[in-house]
This record gives C-alpha cells, structure tokens and sequence, in this order.
C-alpha cells in the first residue's frame, strides 16, 4: 500500500464538524467518503434514532463495529465516524490498524451551540440535552484526547482546518506504510 491511499478516519465528538471537514478533505484529496452514521442507516434502512429506540445502543455498536471491520472500503476513503464509536473498548486500535486517525476538538460552548440546531441525535434525547451533552463530553474528552492528532475547529475556517488534517494524515499515512511494511 502507499502512502498516498491509506485511509483516513476523523474521530470526535458529536459537532466538532467531522462530517463537513470529511467532504472537504476527500474532495482535495480525491478519495471517498462515508460517514459510519450515514452508512449504518442506509444498510439498516433506519435512522440512528429509530436503531436506538427499537434496538439500543449495545446493537448499534455493534453494527459500528461491522461497519468497521467490514463495511467500507480498506484504501483511499475518508471516514465520518460517529462520535460514540472510538470510545468503545477495542475500536481505536481497530481503526488504528486500519488507518490513520485524527480528531476534532472543539469547545464545550460550540459544541452546544452547534448540537442545539439538530435533533436527530439520540443521545441528546433526554429532559436536560445540555446538562447530557456535558457528562458525555467530560466521559469522552480524554479517550479523544489520546486518538491521534488533535485539531481544534473552534472559530477556525474550514480551508485551514482542511489544510491541517491534510498535513496530519500525509505524515501519519507515511508512519502507518512503514509500520504495515
């Protein structure tokens, strides 16, 4: 494999732009996209909210982990990945052997501002979103944290943001090759 086809999976928590960002650096870098969430749907043919209702969230972590080890494309595809799913017990190595990661942060206050907007998110469904959004954020902050390259998307445009997960994958896609090799 080159360098130049590894994968790339953006990891973060719900609103840190890992779907935007992911278009963006497909798009420069002329690979696919997939967003984990966005697959799932479309091969369960539910949303993520109907998945948890009827199912729960142990069996749409399990269907993130299918998706992972065997619904997507292995080389030049940038990967969405829902925001719950590296936090789960053995995914980060999962994607870790599959390609390079990197993480958005942003703020707890832009992450509030930016969930607020959507309701299709069924961790949010509960009498205090805010109050739901910060126990998670403080649950997962630093299994984030320690993913791989951290990029803040606070305030920031999305071009240098783009230019940023560019550079961090080229050198970390170099890293991965020479270790798979």
């Amino acid at each position: 494999m080159n360098a130049t086809d590894v994968n790339l999976y953006l990891v973060g928590f719900m609103g840190t732009g890992k779907s935007t960002v992911g278009r963006a650096v497909a798009h420069r870098l002329g690979f696919g996209v997939l967003d984990s969430d966005h697959a799932i749907e479309r091969q369960r043919g539910k949303t993520i909210p109907e998945i948890f209702a009827a199912e729960g969230e142990p069996a749409f972590r399990a269907m993130e982990r299918e998706f992972l080890e065997r619904g997507h494309p292995a080389e030049r595809t940038v990967i969405a990945c829902g925001g719950g799913l590296v936090v789960q017990p053995g995914m980060l190595a999962l994607l870790k052997s599959k390609g390079v990661v990197v993480c958005l942060h942003a703020s707890l206050a832009t992450i509030l501002a930016r969930t607020s907007r959507h309701q299709h998110r069924p961790l949010l469904v509960a009498e205090n979103p805010e109050e739901r959004v910060r126990t998670l954020y403080a649950q997962r902050e630093p299994i984030y944290k320690n993913s791989g390259t951290v990029i803040l998307t606070d305030g920031r445009p999305l071009g240098d943001i783009v230019a940023h997960v560019m550079r961090s994958w080229r050198r970390d896609a170099m890293d991965f090759v020479r270790k798979a090799g």
